[in-house]
C-alpha cells in the first residue's frame, strides 16, 4: 500500500494478484452475472489506484478494508441498477468517498487474510446457528444491498421488526463467535 501511494504500478499488480480471487468471489455473490462482477473487480482496483490516500496507514488492514471496498462497490452497483434515481444528490467523487470506502472505528481489532480464513469454520459454524428468518435478512441487507426499510416493504412486515431479526442475528453471530 506504501508503494501503491507512490503510484508504483508494479504494487498494485502484486496486491490485484493476491486479493482478487477473493474479491472476485465475494463480488459474485452480489452482482447479476459474470460481466458485471468483472467489471466491479477492475472498479475495485481503479479505486484503490485513485484513493489509495484515504486508507489509514497508522493502523489500517489491507485485507478487511479490501474486502469492505469490494463488498460496497458490488452492492452500490446492484443498488444503482435497481433504482434509477440513486445517490443522485451526490457527484460520483463524493459519492464514492461517502458509501463505498471504507471507515473503520480506530479500536477495531486487525484481521489478516490468513487469520480470516483460519476463523472461517467458526464463522461458518455460527452462521449455521442462525434461524432461517435471521439468515435471509442478513442475506437480503449485505449480499443484496437492501435497506431495512426496502427488507421492510419486501417482506410486507414492519421496520422494527427488520431491524430486530437483523440485530438479534448479529448479536447472535457475536455470542457464537465468543463461545467458539
Amino acid at each position: 500500500m506504501q508503494e501503491i501511494v507512490r503510484f508504483e504500478s508494479r504494487a498494485l499488480e502484486e496486491l490485484y494478484d493476491r486479493y482478487s480471487p477473493l474479491l472476485f468471489t465475494i463480488i459474485k455473490k452480489i452482482a447479476p452475472d459474470q460481466s458485471t462482477a468483472e467489471q466491479i473487480l477492475v472498479d475495485v482496483f481503479a479505486i484503490v489506484w485513485r484513493k489509495i490516500d484515504k486508507f489509514n496507514f497508522k493502523n489500517g488492514n489491507v485485507y478487511s478494508w479490501l474486502v469492505t471496498l469490494a463488498r460496497n462497490k458490488a452492492v452500490d452497483s446492484l443498488r444503482r441498477s435497481r433504482q434509477a434515481n440513486y445517490a443522485v444528490q451526490l457527484n460520483d467523487d463524493e459519492h464514492e468517498d461517502f458509501f463505498i470506502l471504507p471507515t473503520f472505528p480506530e479500536e477495531m481489532d486487525s484481521l489478516d487474510l490468513k487469520t480470516a480464513f483460519t476463523i472461517r469454520p467458526k464463522i461458518e459454524g455460527a452462521l449455521s446457528k442462525l434461524t432461517d428468518t435471521q439468515k435471509y435478512v442478513l442475506h437480503l441487507a449485505y449480499y443484496e444491498g437492501y435497506t431495512i426499510g426496502e427488507i421492510s416493504d419486501r417482506l410486507n412486515v414492519p421496520i422494527e421488526t427488520v431491524r430486530a431479526k437483523i440485530l438479534t442475528a448479529l448479536h447472535s453471530l457475536r455470542d457464537y463467535l465468543v463461545k467458539e
